[in-house]
This record gives C-alpha cells, sequence and structure tokens, in this order.
C-alpha cells in the first residue's frame, strides 16, 4: 500500500493535482494490509520536502539572462579558432527548472542547443540535461557546488560515435566567475587525470541598451 501511494505522488505534482484524484484518496484512507492505518497528511509533509523548490534553487538565478558566448575546444592537438554564439536563459518553471536556448556554429555548421537544470531535492543534486542540432544523443549529468560555491561539478557519460566507444564518463563545471561572466567546461576523463579538458565556452552578460536607445 505505502508503495503504491509513493508512486502515485511522485507522478502528481502534490498537492496540486492530488485533490484531483478521489480514488487515490479513497484507497488512501482505507486501513492496508494487517491492519496498518496510512498516515496521509504525513505523507503530504514529506512529499513537500521533496516537491517545493528550496535554498539550493536560489543559485539558479544567477543564470537568468542573454549570454553572449564563446565556444572553444581544448582537446589537445586540435588547434581550431573559437566560435561566437548566444545563450538566452530563462525559467520553464519559475523557481524549478532553467531552460537555456544557444545559438552558435561548429566547423562551419549553424549549431542550436537546449540546456535543462534543476535541483532533484532527493537526488539533493543539481541535475542537467542537453540536446542539440548537431547530434542525435541527450546529455544528462548530475552533481553540486563545490564548498566555496564558485562552481557547479557534475559527472554523466556521453557515447562517442567517431570511436565506437559507449557510456564515457565526463566532467562537467560551471564556473562563475562574477554576476556577469560564467565559465563552462567539459572534461573527458577517460584521456587521463591530465590534460583532459576538452571544450570551454565562455559567457558574458549581454548589457541592455538603455531606454531611448544609445546616447
Amino acid at each position: 500500500m505505502r508503495r503504491y501511494l509513493t508512486t502515485t505522488l511522485a507522478w502528481v505534482l502534490l498537492p496540486l493535482f492530488l485533490t484531483a484524484l478521489p480514488t487515490s484518496l479513497h484507497a488512501a484512507e482505507e486501513p492496508a494490509k494487517g491492519g496498518e492505518q496510512v498516515d496521509m497528511a504525513a505523507m503530504m509533509a514529506k512529499a513537500q520536502e521533496f516537491t517545493q523548490p528550496g535554498e539550493k534553487h536560489k543559485l539558479l538565478e544567477r543564470f537568468l539572462g542573454v549570454w553572449d558566448t564563446e565556444f572553444k575546444i581544448t582537446a589537445p592537438g586540435m588547434d581550431m579558432p573559437p566560435t561566437q554564439g548566444v545563450a538566452t536563459i530563462t525559467w520553464l518553471f519559475p523557481g524549478r527548472w532553467l531552460q537555456s536556448h544557444g545559438e552558435g556554429s561548429f566547423m562551419g555548421m549553424a549549431v542550436k542547443s537546449l540546456y535543462l537544470l534543476g535541483y532533484d531535492n532527493f537526488k539533493q543534486s543539481y541535475v542537467s540535461m542537453n540536446i542539440g542540432t548537431i547530434d542525435t544523443a541527450m546529455l544528462t549529468a548530475e552533481g553540486d557546488l563545490d564548498p566555496n560555491g564558485k562552481a557547479l561539478v557534475s559527472y554523466g557519460t556521453l557515447d562517442e560515435y567517431l570511436t565506437g566507444e559507449h557510456d564515457k564518463m565526463v566532467k562537467t563545471i560551471w564556473r562563475f566567475i562574477s554576476a556577469d561572466e560564467m565559465l563552462f567546461e567539459i572534461y573527458d576523463l577517460p584521456i587521463g587525470e591530465n590534460n583532459n579538458q576538452v571544450i570551454e565556452m565562455r559567457y558574458k552578460r549581454r548589457k541592455t541598451a538603455p531606454e531611448g536607445g544609445a546616447r
């Protein structure tokens, strides 16, 4: 019975939709097997702990805005000029999930990307997802802030289709240089302990022009 209720609460947005499920509520009021009574109020209180934004979500606010980006491949032996782009970061769901729509270029091709970032209260980790027009893969990662709060370090996997490698471990780091500048780095961990950074993207906040235009 407890497992059934936990699964139900995970798929509905408690408490917003809970009242729309009279069947589930009725079942919750019935005694569980063995005479055990489910404490619905306690379960709802526990669900609030994991489903409502908290202190960790406040970090997401620093990403909001329009950013000019500079993309650079830093992998050993690959000397390529950096390319320019733009990233527009807004709330997907206010206070919960960010969405970053990026536009740029790679080897002469126009590229668009979608990056989602949020904080999972139950995992106690920041979680992210990235997709784009450069391939058909979905990249996911999860991690946390470093002790001084100046970097968000995450780990995930990717498939290297040019070499046939699956689930290569990668590390990503968001470095918060200032309120108006960030650095995003990707590290290919199987390369080795040293010189394993392969991508760097610098973000600089785009300043809005004064009202009435520049003077």
